[in-house]
Order: structure tokens, then C-alpha cells, then sequence
């Protein structure tokens, strides 16, 4: 690939050319109805005859394309010509097959005739061998057979072939893609539109790599909305675009800075989305964070990113980076343990933490619990009762062991906190954690912390019991499942996602109780 920089196009906000250092691929992505095929077109049109664009959708079922980046102008006009007579529904798959073949019989007579010639001569290495060999690393169990011209394919131990009419829509994707990089024109930019589209997650980021392998010489772009596709592309710049002024023919459109402290397919998920971020804890699919803000935000693109620790991480860096996307982020982590000084400090970095422990608590606030019951036609009254009495019950009896738990944190906290690493030798080291230990007194906190939830169940403060109750069994010990007419803890889950799908008071009343727990630090 020759020394050359890409010149991308007109940007609304510059007067000067953006330039993009010399790489050996590249990725364009935005949301839909942002611009990017236009952009991609323009891209083309800029770089002349280096360029070269390639659509698996359009190869199979679109038009065929006449622009000069496209296959159909690299091929022989006479063998294009001859298919689209003969056959005037022809894809460009089918013209590209037949270019494969024509050019196989073109080295086969140039052969015989460099023999009959009395000339030294060997059969070299042609597309179609490339193609041949490209597909049976992809498929492995597959073999491709000529006969009478055309290619035939097998599979497995079957051995009965058959014409690539037959192919699946990801096994032609791979014909197409495999025999026409080939055509690019050398030093070329080979710009690939939607690479992912009907290629199963398990083979397109080999196969790819495996393409830009074939032809080293050229630059490949990819216009994609699949952000664990354009992750795939190692080192590969990242061209965002935002929005397109058909006025002035220009867009709205960044680089994504490197080393964001963020995953590149995290990043552009987010960025793809065009909505506010909203980063929480647990799990994708199974968490109950993952299944009830989306809900409750349905205005925030909701990201799960696992810990605590990752999601302060993530809100912190997004934040950081807020010139550039210009997007607004936040990020919920339970409560958990911590102390007031330690929530404020969070809600100052516009993570919002809720007023109790952790989100199964938060499904059993009062408006909650009232809200499912009149939602399954039960006595609210009645069953907020039983639920608070069992909760404050249960509190009671571990009154002590969530003492110590908390404890434990105040301890872990503290010393994280408070242990100097600017020490200037061993002796000084061990003086100053001899001082801190007499310092935590960890007896004195549980005391103290003992005292303080005897106060909150004496007087029966619900709302304080949830604060700073850690039980992740609480759902199912507290009966509020059965009370509300459901089967189980997952069935009262599920009956309270069932309601916030749907408008009605419930669903307002589960609402509005959620975003007061989350926002009482006004984040």
C-alpha cells in the first residue's frame, strides 16, 4: 500500500481539509439517517480511481451499479456484456462468477499455446484459486468443483454438487466478497458497505482478516452499523458520523480519539445511539438493573457494564470526553454500604445512587408494592403491611450481622483511603498503619452502627430499613411475591417490567417512585 493519506470529505465546521493518516483500515459509523452512505459516496468520489466499493446486498439483490468505483467497471466489458444479454436478471454476483471463469480459461489457453509455441511455460496462480482456497478456509467441510465452465460446490461427506444458486445468502456474501477484492485496483481504498450483513458473528471478522490479507497493497473502509464488527478491525481509526447538511454538502463528523479508556465497540454502541447514556451495573440479560431502567429511562440509551467500579469508570471517562460527542452521561450504582460521604461524592460525579441498598429494595418501595398489588387486583393496604412487617422482622434478626457487614466496608474504606504510599522507608510504613489500626477502632464502629439500626427498627422506619438493608434474598423471604398474586420472586419481577410496558397508573406510580429513589441527590 503506497505512502498515501485519505482527504475525508467537507466538514461543517472547518474550512481546511480533514486529513487521515496513512492506515490499513478504517471505520465509518453513525446512526441511521445520519449520512454516512452519502459521506461514503463522497469518499469515493474524492479518491478517483482508488477507489473501490463493495455491497454484498447489492451484488446478490440490487442493481448493478455503472460508477467507476464499482465491480462492474473493473471487469471485461465484453464478458458483462455477454452475461447481461443472456441472462437479464444476472446479479453481479453471477457477472463476477463468470469473470472468474473467463479469466481461468484465458490462463488455461495462454498456457497451451506458450506450449505448442515451444516456449517454456507454467500454469500460474490465478483468481480463482485464490477464491477456491479463501473458501475452503472458511468452510472447511466445503469443496468447489468445475464443471463445464461453472463452478459447483459440496459439502461435508455429501458429494452430490450444486450450482452457487443454491448457496446460502452468507455463503454467496463470501463468493462475492472473496472474487471481487481481487478486482480492486492496486494501491486501491477498498470501501466495504454494511461488511456484516448476512455473515454469521463466528466467520466475519476471520474472513475479513483474511481479505485484507489478499490484497496487502490496498486500504480497506468499512461503513457499518455493528459496533462488535468495527471493534474487530484492530488500530483502525474511527470516523463518527454525526449529521448531514445538504445545504452546504458537508457533515457533521469526528475522529474518535484513541485510548479512550472506553471499549471501541462500547464506545461506538453508544455514540451510534444519539441518546443520553445512562450506564448501570450487572449483566446484559439477566440482571435486574438491565431489565428495569431501560423502562424507567426510556429516553437513555442503558449500558450494563458489570461492577460498581466499571460503571464510575465509564460515567468519569465519557464525561472526559464530552467535547467530542457531546452527549450527556450518567451512571446508577447501588448503595450498598456506603456512608453519606461517599454518595455525595458519587452524585458530584453524576452517579446517581440510590435511597436503598441495592435495586431489590427498590422493588419493594411502599408505592411499589402498592402498585403491583392493585395492579393483580389485591388490598394494597393490606398487603403493604404484611410486606413492611416481615421486612422490619427480618431486619430484626440480622440486625448484628448487617452491623458487622457494614463494619467491614467502613474498615476496607478507610484504609484505602488512608494508607500513605509516600512512605520513605519501611520503619515510617509500619509506624503509620500502627497508628491507623488504633484509629479505625472497628469495635467502636460496630457499636455504633448497632445503636443506629436499633433506633431505625425500634421506630420502624421502612424507608431507612431498606436505606440500609443488604439482603439479596429479600424478595423471596418477605412473601411480597405470593401477597401480590404472583408465583414467585421472578414472577413478581417480570409483573412489574409487564407493567412499566404498558401506560396506566401503576406503571406512573412505579415510575415516578423509581426516578425519586435514584434522583434524590438531584443528579
Amino acid at each position: 500500500m503506497k505512502n498515501r493519506d485519505i482527504i475525508l470529505p467537507r466538514r461543517d465546521d472547518k474550512a481546511e481539509s480533514t486529513v487521515l493518516p496513512l492506515c490499513r483500515h478504517f471505520v465509518i459509523i453513525g446512526a441511521n439517517g445520519a449520512g454516512k452512505t452519502r459521506f461514503t459516496d463522497a469518499l469515493a468520489e474524492s479518491l478517483g480511481r482508488r477507489a473501490f466499493r463493495l455491497s454484498a446486498l447489492e451484488a446478490l439483490y440490487g442493481r448493478r451499479s455503472d460508477a467507476p468505483w464499482s465491480l462492474r467497471g473493473r471487469l471485461s466489458p465484453t464478458v458483462v456484456s455477454q452475461i447481461e444479454k443472456s441472462n437479464p436478471s444476472a446479479t453481479m454476483l453471477d457477472i463476477l462468477l463468470a469473470q472468474l471463469m473467463h479469466d481461468e480459461m484465458m490462463n488455461l489457453i495462454g498456457y497451451k499455446l506458450a506450449i505448442a509455441d515451444g516456449r517454456d511455460a507454467s500454469l500460474r496462480s490465478t483468481r480463482l484459486d485464490a477464491v477456491i482456497t479463501l473458501w475452503q478456509e472458511v468452510f472447511p467441510d466445503s469443496r468447489v468443483l468445475i464443471d463445464s465452465g461453472k463452478p459447483l460446490f459440496t459439502r461435508g461427506f455429501d458429494m452430490s454438487a450444486y450450482p452457487a444458486l443454491r448457496l446460502s445468502d452468507g455463503e454467496r456474501a463470501v463468493l462475492y466478497y472473496a472474487g471481487a477484492v481481487l478486482y480492486a485496483p492496486k494501491d486501491g481504498v477498498v470501501l466495504v458497505d454494511t461488511p456484516e450483513i448476512f455473515l454469521h458473528p463466528t466467520l466475519r471478522n476471520s474472513l475479513w482478516n483474511r481479505l485484507e490479507l489478499l490484497r496487502t497493497d490496498c486500504m480497506f473502509a468499512y461503513t457499518t452499523h455493528d459496533p462488535d464488527f468495527a471493534s474487530s478491525r484492530l488500530g483502525a481509526p474511527v470516523v463518527w458520523v454525526r449529521d448531514y447538511d445538504a445545504a452546504t454538502e458537508s457533515w457533521n463528523y469526528d475522529i474518535l480519539p484513541p485510548d479512550t479508556g472506553i471499549s471501541p465497540e462500547l464506545y461506538m454502541t453508544l455514540v451510534g445511539s444519539r441518546k443520553p447514556v445512562l450506564f448501570i451495573e450487572g449483566d446484559s440479560e439477566h440482571s435486574i438493573d438491565a431489565k428495569l431502567y431501560p423502562l424507567i429511562f426510556p429516553d437513555f440509551t442503558v449500558q450494563s457494564l458489570g461492577s460498581c467500579n466499571k460503571v464510575i469508570e465509564a460515567t468519569r471517562t465519557f464525561n472526559d470526553l464530552a467535547s467530542f460527542h457531546r452527549m450527556d452521561s450518567s451512571g446508577i450504582v447501588d448503595r450498598d454500604r456506603r456512608d453519606d460521604t461517599e454518595v455525595a461524592y458519587l452524585r458530584r460525579k453524576k452517579i446517581m445512587v440510590p435511597e436503598v441498598a441495592e435495586i431489590e429494595n427498590m422493588l419493594l418501595l411502599e408505592d411499589v408494592v402498592r402498585a403491583m398489588a392493585e395492579s393483580t387486583g389485591n388490598n394494597a393496604d393490606r398487603v403493604f403491611a404484611k410486606v413492611r412487617k416481615t421486612i422490619l422482622s427480618l431486619f430484626r434478626a440480622d440486625l448484628r450481622q448487617q452491623a458487622l457487614m457494614h463494619t467491614r466496608h467502613r474498615m476496607k474504606r478507610t484504609l484505602e483511603y488512608r494508607v500513605d504510599a509516600k512512605c520513605r522507608d519501611i520503619a515510617a510504613l509500619e509506624h503509620h498503619l500502627a497508628e491507623l489500626l488504633n484509629e479505625l477502632d472497628p469495635r467502636r464502629t460496630y457499636e455504633d452502627y448497632c445503636r443506629r439500626f436499633h433506633i431505625i427498627e425500634e421506630s420502624g422506619d421502612y424507608g431507612e430499613v431498606l436505606k440500609v438493608y443488604n439482603q439479596k434474598s429479600i424478595l423471596t423471604c418477605c412473601n411480597v411475591a405470593q401477597l401480590c398474586g404472583f408465583k414467585s420472586r421472578e414472577h413478581y419481577i417480570e409483573g412489574i417490567m409487564e407493567v412499566l410496558r404498558h401506560s396506566s397508573p401503576q406503571a406512573d406510580a412505579i415510575r415516578r417512585t423509581v426516578r425519586a429513589c435514584l434522583m434524590a441527590g438531584d443528579v
